[in-house]
């Protein structure tokens, strides 16, 4: 999906398609968790639904880039009646968003979401001001510090093992099957999707099916410091080819500048809660990269 993705869209117009879609999908599956919050039947599942919330963030992220579309084309010679409307679908879109991952989602999904948004800004004002490659790196630097300090902070509030800080709470029994069963895990692991299969040994409630409750937890238990370590760093890579591409890529910064922020929103969110283990979720990180690394180098060296 992420190779299809970066062929299709390095045409502009395809890419602004795929975006929109993207932005549209994500709005509507948290639009459905702000309805079922409503309803007291279905308050609490909609509440836990950790899909919707991983959702929801993309869509805050997706939809506030939409925004920053609508304002590159009102500054140039488009059509400000189109601008207009495209600005004002993209609001509804990043509100919604908004309402679902900060007022119905963890505490720790929501500063996940804050990260991807500060880092969007944080591209934003650097293109605007134009600031010299000296006042990016510093400015960047200072970033990098403050969110180190702030996930110390927030990784040091709990106790017991790194991957299990941030989730939210859970059964005492649960969190000591948790806890053996991490700590019993070597370098690579129990191997892909045994994660059930073994955590039958530890739940003492033999019927009992122990889930994952982050996507950091099931990728460690499964593929070892190895897999994790793997994991972060293919992140980070492309956070920074995102964060650098978006500096190069001109008025049309947005498609990597969000992507970046999808992955840095879905690089801390996968440490809160299970939603990146969905292939809904999957397949749409990976368009969301896909798009945003085709736009970052598709014109880059023409503008």
């Amino acid at each position: 999906m992420l190779g299809v993705t970066i062929l299709v869209v390095r045409d502009r117009g395809r890419a602004e398609l795929v975006l929109f879609v993207l932005g549209g999908v994500t709005a509507v599956s948290a639009l459905t968790l702000d309805l079922h919050r409503l309803s007291p039947a279905v308050a609490e599942a909609a509440a836990t639904s950790e899909l919707a919330t991983t959702l929801a963030g993309f869509g805050l992220i997706l939809n506030l880039a939409v925004m920053q579309l609508a304002a590159e084309r009102a500054e140039t010679r488009h059509s400000l009646l189109r601008s207009i409307v495209l600005g004002l679908f993209g609001l509804m879109g990043a509100l919604v968003s908004a309402l679902a991952i900060f007022g119905l989602s963890g505490t720790n999904s929501a500063i996940a979401a804050s990260f991807g948004i500060v880092l969007i800004l944080l591209i934003l004002v650097i293109r605007r001001l134009d600031l010299s490659p000296l006042a990016v790196g510093a400015l960047s630097l200072a970033a990098l510090i403050g969110a180190g300090i702030f996930l110390t902070f927030l990784f040091e509030k709990s106790s017991g093992p790194v991957l299990l800080r941030l989730v939210p709470e859970m059964g005492t029994e649960t969190k000591a099957a948790l806890e053996r069963m991490l700590a019993d895990t070597r370098w690579f692991g129990a191997g892909a999707g045994t994660f059930g299969a073994v955590g039958r040994i530890y739940h003492s409630d033999a019927g009992a099916i122990l889930t994952a409750p982050s996507t950091a937890t099931a990728i460690f238990a499964e593929m070892g410091w190895i897999g994790l370590a793997a994991m972060i760093a293919v992140s980070l890579i492309a956070l920074l080819r995102l964060f650098f591409g978006a500096l190069q890529r001109g008025r049309d910064s947005f498609f990597p500048a969000a992507a970046a922020a999808c992955v840095l929103f879905a690089l801390v969110q996968s440490f809160a809660g299970p939603g990146l283990l969905r292939p809904a979720a999957i397949l749409c990180l990976s368009v969301i990269v896909g798009l945003g690394l085709s736009q970052s180098v598709s014109q880059s060296s023409s503008r």
